[in-house]
């Protein structure tokens, strides 16, 4: 992620803030893009370099992208708000852990799918799937959080 998109994703949480928006249903869809953002990067040094050995990397470009926002939550005081907690965890780490199961879910989901039927049922399914999971978790845990 770079700094920009960083900046970005915290100034769009505080704008949610504004907005009276918890901050769990924020985090869960910068969960979501982190992992995405994360899926987009291996793909990118596959074409790239194709003679690398990728599957070394995973691990590493997954942890710097999740670095890439904590760092910057941190050092802003964005995480670590006295009283932000649900079950003991701040909200915005445990939204973000949330928001990528959420996603990781609707991608597996899409290739359970593809393999089960050995087809596509409608146009832009691979994007359907972990957007509609980003959304069933967001409006799951909305209602949680409002009662």
């Amino acid at each position: 992620m770079c700094p920009v998109c960083t900046v970005t994703v915290i100034a769009g949480l505080g704008i949610s803030r504004l907005l009276g928006i918890d901050d769990l249903i924020t985090a869960i869809w910068i969960g979501g893009l982190i992992l995405s953002l994360s899926f987009i990067t291996i793909d990118w040094i596959k074409k790239k370099w194709p003679k690398l050995k990728l599957k070394y990397y995973y691990f590493p470009t997954f942890i710097l992208m999740y670095l890439f926002v904590f760092i910057p939550f941190k050092l802003n005081g964005t995480i670590g708000i006295v009283r932000n907690t649900m079950w003991g965890v701040d909200k915005i780490i445990l939204g973000i852990i949330i928001g990528s199961a959420a996603l990781l879910l609707g991608v597996l989901t899409d290739k359970y799918q593809r393999v089960k039927f050995k087809k596509i049922f409608f146009p832009f399914q691979k994007v359907f799937f972990p957007v509609l999971a980003l959304i069933i978790t967001s409006l799951i845990f909305y209602l949680i959080t409002a009662g």
